[in-house]
């Protein structure tokens, strides 16, 4: 059983007095927010750059990590292990190089989600199956049965990853502009894009907002990144205003 301690007379006193004089306080009202006051970025973002090959993902992507501090993922193209082969001979190795981007988004998905701080991610999961899977396909380059196959693979895949919060579309019209950006790296594998298949490309993309907002209730802004260079200002600091604002809407 347990003993219940009385408090001292003069504390209840004491007690007693205090209630006495708040109910006789008047409450101050909650103070309004203050007019044009910019909301607060909530404590951790998933963001995914989403863009044709050549558009400035990347240089995007390394952008936002070191001047909004957020953890970079990179597009898994250096170590992909199947990508050389793919340019030599897309059709015998396009399904089995889109299979492998899926599984390393997918790892990067999750991963994403055990990291304690906001994160952005070069090129988004969605793109391979409503773009590159799809484009392949149309090429000749996956046959039916494979394109199947990879959507039961992506679906299954996909059923309880966490979607990013934001996602940012770089627009290039211009396959020139692309192809040009893409002769300026000079990555080995990349040799052998043309424009034609810039433009196959481009030509899904130009629908991806619509879809990822639409399919996947994912919020994505489209930046036509055309004669924008955002290594320099003052495009550098025009695409981290628009970066921030996207992200408090």
């Amino acid at each position: 059983m347990q003993t219940r301690v009385k408090a001292p007379k003069n504390e209840v006193a004491a007690k007693a007095a205090l209630t006495a004089r708040a109910a006789n306080t008047p409450v101050a009202p909650t103070p309004a927010p203050t007019a044009g006051k910019k909301a607060k970025l909530k404590p951790k973002y998933f963001l995914a750059m989403a863009g044709n090959i050549g558009a400035g993902k990347t240089t995007a992507a390394k952008l936002i990590s070191q001047r909004l501090g957020f953890e970079l993922f990179d597009e898994p193209v250096i170590d992909n292990r199947f990508l050389k082969d793919y340019y030599a001979d897309m059709k015998r190795w396009s399904f089995t190089l889109q299979l492998e981007f899926l599984i390393r988004r997918v790892e990067h998905h999750e991963l994403i989600h055990t990291v304690n701080k906001s994160c952005v991610q070069d090129r988004t999961l969605y793109e391979d199956p409503e773009i590159f899977a799809k484009y392949l396909h149309g090429l000749g380059f996956m046959t039916n049965s494979e394109l199947d196959l990879y959507f039961e693979y992506f679906a299954r895949l996909n059923s309880k990853l966490p979607k990013p919060d934001r996602i940012i579309a770089f627009d290039v019209p211009d396959v020139d502009v692309l192809l040009k950006r893409i002769r300026t790296r000079g990555r080995a594998e990349e040799k052998g894009i043309g424009k034609d298949f810039l433009r196959g490309l481009n030509g899904y993309y130009s629908s991806f907002s619509q879809v990822v907002q639409s399919k996947y209730g994912i919020p994505c802004l489209t930046v036509d990144v055309s004669e924008m260079d955002i290594r320099e200002r003052p495009s550098r600091d025009e695409f981290l205003d628009q970066v921030n604002t996207f992200l408090r809407s």
